[in-house]
């Protein structure tokens, strides 16, 4: 496996090695061993997967209140989604700040977003199915969202479209409104 940093402290690009011959192919999506060597030492405790019928389709940004937050490793198992990390940890310098990537059933790159990050994506083709692991639970009372294109963060969405969005997400606050309690160093 091959980590890569990005500008935002934690957040992590992993590449997968890939194993093929004339059947197809092979690879380890997660190993504890190549994390924890890699400096990364997170408990996952449940797996989720959504599927996305409709190119345009975005969900985020999204996120659990602490003690509650949630570090994501995410993956995309068919089609191709842009995914977004943004940074809401007071005090930090990247506050504020995002980072996208293209993940694909085809480069089969995972994305780790650790605890004080908010996550969104936007699908980029039909019938897409996303695959994450998550360190905490699913919690209803701490699920919280930001709006998917406050112009404070201003994310660059791939696609000039009006996305899909569930009722949910279209009434996030902004950035500036949102509940958060996370803090840089913690």
């Amino acid at each position: 496996m091959k980590f890569t940093k990005t500008n935002l402290e934690g957040v992590i690009i992993i590449e997968p090695a890939i194993f093929g011959d004339h059947r197809g192919w092979f690879m380890e999506t997660y190993n504890d061993a190549n994390f924890f060597e890699a400096g990364i030492n997170i408990n996952f405790v449940q797996d989720n997967q959504s599927f996305s019928a409709n190119k345009g389709t975005l969900r985020g940004l999204h996120y659990q209140l602490n003690p509650k937050a949630q570090s994501k490793l995410v993956r995309c198992a068919r089609g191709a989604i842009y995914d977004v990390a943004v940074d809401i940890r007071k005090g930090s310098p990247t506050f504020a700040k995002w980072f996208g990537i293209e993940l694909t059933a085809e480069n089969k790159k995972q994305l780790l977003i650790p605890k004080g990050f908010a996550h969104g994506f936007m699908t980029l083709t039909e019938d897409v199915e996303v695959q994450y692991k998550v360190d905490e639970l699913y919690s209803p009372e701490y699920d919280k969202g930001i709006l998917w294109n406050d112009p404070e963060i201003g994310i660059e969405w791939p696609m000039d479209i009006k996305p899909i969005l569930s009722v949910k997400d279209e009434k996030a606050p902004l950035l500036l409104n949102a509940e958060k309690n996370f803090n840089f160093g913690e």
